[in-house]
Formats: structure tokens, C-alpha cells, sequence
């Protein structure tokens, strides 16, 4: 009851500031290890094993939150089965200018033009070597500095730099945000990237006692042959998987009349169906592929049809601006009562049940 009263206060404290330094002090509360929430108990129904790696549970937190890799394990200590730090740029580069982050408070929604603000890779780096040995999954995003001449390098220099120390790796070629970066979702172009990112992921497997998961982060605004294009290249290139989806540059019907129309990715409540739609298609197209369904992820009901869709784990971030820091509690809480009632040995096994559902709907 007193973690509720403080979170409920939170909120209306954070909100009292505006959305980039209400980051910022959500960040440096983990930081403090301020109990922020209860830690939920594990359940072993939840666990689940893909590509390799095994999560405590299917539910994780995007990157995009902790981009500087400060606070890993605070957020799986809030109950997390993993978290993906970054994006993360081979140099420190400031992002867009500010504002860059408008919330839709009326849609439980965010609207971001951030443009991959970071420290660069030798920040991100040192944090997680000096993790050492502690257990979890956390996986980095990697992508490209704004004027790189030379983008598809800046990603074999993210491969070359965190293989070792990545539970798993992203390709992130999907944020709307940096000029020209969801080219590369273009086949010939794609083609390129994956070659050059597995070849180097390879290379710098060499000597370890495995080679680390790599997965493609794709954007929702695509259309059939887009996915089609994008899935056999997935197919041939061997990479792990594909999160599906970043956020969206399409503006569906909003009631927020405030800055509803800003520049930037929409995040949160409004990206669901499109993105559940996407992921289903992208399962039909790689049965055998790691699939993390990403997008309006606010409840257990939520995360649970991600799975129906086709989804082995999910992610989240908006909803957790709204809902605060016992959001993975409640979300893991609910996933273990379905697990109960409907006899389930593994929450695995929900896997693709509304498949054809989601993969029949039109884009």
C-alpha cells in the first residue's frame, strides 16, 4: 500500500516536469536503489528459452529507456525477464533539438524525435563490463551517429564492440528519427547490412564459447512486400530474430489536440494493433525465427495477445511513463493467474493461438 501511495505520488510529481527531465529523474531514482517497487516472485511457468538465452519471463523493457546503460539491473530487480540498453552510437552524439518529447497523456501515447541521444559506445561499454558476472538478459541496440559516412560500418563497429558482453544484439534500422536510417529496410540495402553485421558478429565470436544472438528491429510502417523482402533476407542471413515494432510515423485518430501532430515516432496504447498486425504477418513469414512483439504493451491482457500473435517474449516503455515502475509486477501477476486457470505448464504454449486472427487483417 505504501509503494502504491509513493508510486501514484510519483507520477504526479514527474509529470509536474516535462518529459525529458522526468526521464532523467526516473533514472536517477533506479540509480539510487530506491525500493521504487515490489519485485514479483518468479514463476517457473513463465520462463522461456529463445535463441539460446533463458528468461525468467517473456516480458522486457525496449531500448530506448535506459540508452546509457545505467541501470540494467535495477530494471530486472522491478521483474523484467530482460532489458535492452541503448540505442547505442559508436560516438556520443546530442540528438535533435529540444523538445523532442510530447506526451499524449488523453492516449496513454508519447510522440518522440530524440534522434539517438547518447554517450557513444565507450560509455555503454564500461558500465556493462562492469557488470562482471551477474546474471540477467541485456541485450544492446545498436545503430548509427547521424553524419556517418558510412552507416553500415557504424554497425559492425556496434557488432565488433558489444559480442562479447551483449546477452544478444539489435539491429536497430528503424527509428524515424535519424534522416534516412529506415533505408536500409530497403532489400538491396538490408542485404548489405546483414552480411556485413553477421560476418562481423562471426569474426568477433571467435575464441568465445558462443556466438551472440542477433536480432533486426523493424518499423511498423511497412507494407506486405516490405515484410516479405525483409523476412527472406532475415532467412538468409541467418540473424536470430526480429523485433517488431518500433514506432510509428502514421497519426491515427488521437484524442490528445495537443501536440497529436508533432514530428517524431508514436509510442504507446495507439501502436497496438498496428504492430500486433505487423508481428503476426512476420510469424507467418518466419515460423522458426525469435519473434519480440513490441507496441502498445500496457497490461497482462496486452502482452498475453502479443503471444497469441505470434510473439516468444514482448517489450514494453510508454506504458510504464503512465503506469509507473509496478507495471511489470502487475503485467507478470496476471500472465501467472491465466497460467493457472487455463492449466498451461508454459506460457509458451499461447504461442500463434490467435495467429490467423491478427496475420488476416489488412495494413
Amino acid at each position: 500500500m505504501i509503494l502504491g501511495l509513493m508510486e501514484r505520488l510519483g507520477r504526479k510529481a514527474l509529470f509536474r516536469f516535462d518529459p525529458e527531465t522526468a526521464h532523467g529523474l526516473s533514472i536517477a531514482a533506479l540509480k539510487s536503489g530506491l525500493p521504487v517497487a515490489l519485485s514479483p516472485r518468479l514463476d517457473p511457468r513463465l520462463k522461456v528459452s529463445v535463441a539460446g538465452l533463458d528468461f525468467d519471463n517473456p516480458l522486457g523493457m525496449a531500448a530506448g529507456y535506459d540508452k546509457n546503460a545505467e541501470v540494467p539491473d535495477a530494471l530486472l530487480r522491478l521483474g523484467f525477464g530482460f532489458t535492452e540498453v541503448g540505442t547505442v552510437t559508436p560516438l556520443p552524439q546530442r540528438g535533435n533539438p529540444k523538445p523532442r518529447i510530447f506526451r499524449l497523456t488523453e492516449d496513454d501515447a508519447v510522440i518522440n524525435r530524440l534522434g539517438f541521444n547518447n554517450e557513444g559506445h565507450a560509455a555503454a561499454e564500461r558500465r556493462l563490463t562492469a557488470r562482471g558476472g551477474r546474471f540477467g538478459v541485456v541485450g544492446v541496440n545498436i545503430g548509427a551517429n547521424k553524419d556517418s559516412t558510412d552507416r553500415v560500418k557504424d554497425y559492425e563497429l556496434g557488432v565488433q564492440r558489444f559480442a562479447r558482453i551483449g546477452s544478444y544484439l539489435t539491429v536497430n534500422i528503424s527509428s524515424p528519427n535519424t534522416q534516412g536510417l529506415r533505408d536500409l529496410q530497403a532489400r538491396e540495402s538490408l542485404a548489405e547490412l546483414l552480411a556485413r553485421v553477421t560476418a562481423a558478429r562471426d569474426e568477433a565470436s571467435k575464441g568465445l564459447a558462443r556466438k551472440v544472438p542477433l536480432f533486426l528491429k523493424i518499423a511498423p510502417d511497412l507494407q506486405e512486400a516490405d515484410l516479405e523482402d525483409i523476412a527472406a533476407e532475415v532467412t538468409s542471413n541467418a540473424i536470430d530474430g526480429v523485433i517488431v515494432s518500433n514506432t510509428t510515423i502514421a497519426r491515427p485518430a488521437l484524442k490528445s489536440g495537443a501536440h497529436a501532430q508533432e514530428a517524431g515516432g508514436l509510442s504507446g496504447a495507439p501502436l497496438f494493433g498496428r504492430s500486433t498486425i505487423v508481428l503476426a504477418k512476420m510469424r507467418r513469414l518466419l515460423p522458426k525465427a525469435a519473434l519480440i512483439g513490441v507496441g502498445g504493451v500496457d497490461s497482462a491482457e496486452a502482452a498475453l495477445e502479443k503471444i497469441r500473435a505470434g510473439a516468444d517474449l514482448v517489450q514494453l516503455y510508454t506504458a510504464m511513463i503512465f503506469a509507473g515502475p509496478a507495471l511489470p509486477g502487475r503485467i507478470l501477476g496476471g500472465m501467472s493467474r491465466l497460467a493457472a486457470v487455463e492449466g498451461l505448464a508454459s506460457i509458451a504454449e499461447l504461442r500463434d493461438s490467435r495467429l490467423d486472427h491478427w496475420a488476416a487483417q489488412g495494413l
